[in-house]
């Protein structure tokens, strides 16, 4: 039985690391080498970024791969805080990989895994990156009123309400704002967010958790 190859570019710091992971996956049948050309036809599924650290060049290859190509980046990196994961993880970043972990078997494992959809960050990574996520909305994101979801702790309020069955007047009233305050604040959800009306927005504030 045959099976779809993936096909996969790469981009190594230095023609030695370049050479050794081509030849790595080279001969493995789920993968098909590709060459990286931001003007060709067809893209790669999955671009292998193999970098030393996390650097605003690194940063800028990452947004520009997502601006110009559906490819999904893997990131090879010798070491990588959560500061820097949440940096990459903004700029498009699909999956990561230390180097000294990784082997063909895992590289090859990593790289089905984020060409079906879907990430993948080294276990000690994931509860660093929970935990900045959270420090972030603590001490950036929540005292400016605002939430990695889009929706500022105002919004949530009115969208509750609405869920709730109220109208305009009375959700004013219960908030103390003027009626056209509140359809203002509707109007921005659902213009910000690009949702189709105050039904679909409240179906995104659930889906998120926020009511």
């Amino acid at each position: 039985m045959t099976t779809n190859r993936i096909s996969v570019a790469l981009r190594a710091p230095d023609p030695i690391s370049q050479a050794g992971v081509t030849s790595q996956l080279r001969t493995r049948p789920e993968i098909t080498i590709a060459d990286w050309n931001e003007n060709a036809d067809q893209a790669p599924e999955v671009v292998v970024l193999v970098v030393d650290t996390v650097d605003e060049d690194v940063l800028q290859l990452l947004r520009r791969i997502r601006r110009t190509s559906p490819a999904r980046p893997v990131l090879v990196t010798t070491g990588i805080d959560e500061q820097k994961l949440v940096s990459a993880a903004e700029c498009g970043v699909a999956g990561v990989i230390r180097r000294a972990e990784a082997t063909p078997e895992h590289l090859v494992h990593v790289i089905g895994t984020v060409a079906k959809g879907a990430g993948h960050l080294p276990a000690d990574l994931v509860g660093r990156l929970l935990e900045e996520v959270g420090r972030l909305q603590r001490q950036v994101l929540g005292p400016r009123g605002l939430h990695f979801t889009g929706l500022a702790a105002r919004e949530v309020d009115v969208l509750r309400l609405v869920a709730e069955g109220y109208d305009t007047a009375n959700i004013a009233a219960k908030l103390s704002y003027s009626e056209r305050t509140i359809k203002n604040v509707l109007h921005a959800i659902i213009t910000r967010l690009q949702l189709r009306n105050r039904s679909h927005a409240v179906a995104y504030a659930m889906r998120q958790g926020l009511i």
